[in-house]
């Protein structure tokens, strides 16, 4: 639906996606993001068009190279154009030649060089390729502040072209947990930038308390770094402690965190951090490495509380130490516990995230051409 007096025909957003974003097997927070734009951006006046290109993005072969360069070639003069930077960051040759007739915008979960366990040669490479791509665009949104900053300072882009549209979350019961501590639950792909490593060994630090893990996430993306948590995870007799469910949505991942005291999120980089959200959406407390956009995202109580424990990522001990903290004093949990719920009736919903792009794409629609 379209606002008033505002024609469909006039506001079209062509929305091009990673071709994979509703792989059940491989769930993401920018995968979740994109659906949700092409949900609810309607609502907010655009109607969407999107194209999923299959492609091994973001460094596609010939085959998804040609199908990309074919979508925007097919486009109408001054179209306005939405591309996940998964697709976009690393082909700069391909937008170069429709940045001047086409309206771009480039959508950034993750800078290219950011993902853990890249060598520093590709890495660099990735990093010089965005750099070029997103100075060929007009506009650049960035899935928190802290994302927007990095990007403004890292690839030396004009303040204003940059936009800050943070992910949404939906409203959730209070979860009931367990018993109120030993209920913990990691939400997160099992790929090293997420860092279940170091969850594993801040536990075994604490094997002599009563408690619980779940980790919850794809396993299928490093095999190799699955086998490598399994072979640590049984070094330190946790087995029957910490299990790997594997992916889950719907009403299994409901359930897991209704059963959830505390989410732990040991990452090595998170823009935002969407399971934060999710979990204080249901009260539940959150301990979690102080990386990027994380601390945005955990926020503060109205009474300037923190609802949960974050800890400095180059500190190891310090998760075994607040894990210590979680599990034997009871007043910090409560304190903690009381400031997540009332963080959770201070939580944006996907609406904002909607009206916020909107008026991106508004900007962007209308921006005299030539200004980037």
């Amino acid at each position: 639906m379209t606002r008033t007096g505002a024609p469909a025909a006039q506001r079209v957003v062509h929305f091009v996606l990673p071709g994979d974003i509703d792989d059940p097997a491989a769930p993401s927070g920018g995968n979740t993001y994109d659906r949700r734009v092409c949900r609810d951006l309607p609502a907010a006046g655009w109607h969407i068009q999107p194209y999923p290109l299959p492609g091994s993005w973001p460094r596609p072969d010939a085959t998804a190279r040609a199908g990309l360069a074919g979508r925007l070639a097919a486009l109408p003069d001054g179209a306005v154009v939405l591309l996940d930077g998964l697709v976009a960051c690393g082909v700069p040759e391909i937008l170069a030649p429709e940045a001047a007739r086409l309206r771009l915008a480039v959508l950034v979960h993750l800078p290219l060089g950011d993902e853990t366990g890249l060598d520093p040669a590709p890495a660099a490479e990735l990093d010089a390729l965005e750099h070029r791509a997103l100075h060929t665009v007009e506009a650049v949104v960035a899935t928190s502040d802290w994302a927007a900053r990095r990007l403004v300072t890292h690839h030396g882009l004009a303040p204003e072209r940059v936009h800050a549209v943070r992910p949404g979350v939906d409203p959730a019961p209070l979860a009931p947990g367990t018993d109120g501590a030993t209920g913990l639950l990691c939400v997160a792909a099992v790929t090293p930038r997420k860092g279940q490593h170091r969850l594993i060994d801040a536990l075994a630090g604490v094997a002599e308390l009563p408690w619980r893990c779940a980790c919850v996430g794809a396993l299928g993306r490093d095999p190799g770094y699955v086998a490598q948590l399994r072979g640590q995870v049984s070094e330190f007799g946790l087995d029957d402690r910490i299990t790997f469910t594997g992916p889950r949505a719907g009403a299994d991942l409901e359930a897991s965190y209704a059963a959830a005291d505390l989410l732990v999120l040991t990452s090595y980089a998170e823009t935002y951090g969407m399971v934060v959200t999710e979990a204080l959406a249901r009260g539940i407390p959150v301990l979690a490495t102080a990386v990027d956009g994380v601390p945005e995202a955990v926020g503060r109580a109205p009474d300037g509380g923190v609802p949960g424990l974050l800890v400095p990522p180059g500190r190891p001990e310090a998760l075994t130490e607040a894990l210590r903290g979680w599990l034997g004093d009871p007043q910090l949990r409560d304190r903690i516990r009381s400031s997540a719920r009332a963080r959770r009736a201070m939580l944006e919903g996907w609406e904002m995230t909607s009206h916020s792009l909107a008026g991106v794409l508004e900007r962007l629609r209308h921006e005299p051409r030539g200004t980037r």
